[in-house]
């Protein structure tokens, strides 16, 4: 296994976080023993934010003991992989609006405790702001299919993210509108997140996912 970023790794062209829970896969995912040590399969058809590391993604913000706020967690597949990066000492809070993902993701929370489970709307933070109380972010992250996607990201950035902080969000183009060209599209959420970020990387997701960008951002 070599090291690409704090606890992730590469054999063979694949991808690989060390398993918080050995033992236990998420999505079916293969799971590798080398050196004594349990690795999981991270599978970039699977999460946005393996493809974008997959497609050249130059600086992760993430490691052992971050504090991560995930919009967007649904069953939890990347955020699983982020259990793993962060270890014991970090903590991840994934918020999501669906009841039915939401159960399955509170059923992964069981079992790895450094993740805590929110039922809320992201676009409406001030709702969760007393659960992050006295919780420093070191990185927000967002995967939601919304026409607002930017806007969504702003608030919470303004919220809950200190300058300095770092920020991922997946751009889905075909959400936003299904007319106008996505890259149209994501030069206008670009702008949106200059708001509030200065955009580090923008990074296009294909093949792994249609009309996706990821977009590497800094609190300004």
């Amino acid at each position: 296994m070599k090291q690409i970023f704090s606890e992730i790794f590469e054999s063979r062209g694949k991808l690989f976080t060390k398993n918080l829970v050995p033992g236990k896969k998420v999505y079916g995912e293969a799971l590798v023993i080398e050196n004594g040590i349990e690795y999981r399969e991270w599978i970039p058809w699977r999460s946005k934010l393996c493809a974008g590391i997959k497609n050249g993604l130059k600086q992760l913000p993430i490691k052992e003991g971050s504090n991560v706020l995930y919009m967007g967690s649904a069953e939890g597949t990347t955020p699983s992989h982020i259990s793993d990066i962060i270890g014991k000492d970090g903590i991840l809070f994934g918020i999501d609006v669906a009841e039915k993902v939401m159960r399955k993701f509170v059923e992964l929370c069981e079992n790895r405790k450094n993740m805590l489970p929110i039922l809320a709307d992201a676009g409406k933070p001030e709702a969760y702001k007393e659960n992050l109380k006295e919780i420093e972010i070191d990185l927000l992250y967002q995967d939601i299919s919304q026409k607002n996607q930017a806007e969504i990201f702003n608030k919470n950035a303004e919220l809950f993210l200190e300058k300095g902080k770092f920020g991922l969000i997946a751009i889905k183009a075909k959400s936003i509108s299904q007319s106008i060209n996505p890259e149209k599209v994501f030069a206008s959420e670009k702008k949106e997140l200059e708001k509030q970020f200065n955009v580090l990387q923008q990074v296009n997701l294909a093949p792994f996912e249609k009309h996706h960008c990821l977009f590497l951002c800094e609190k300004k």
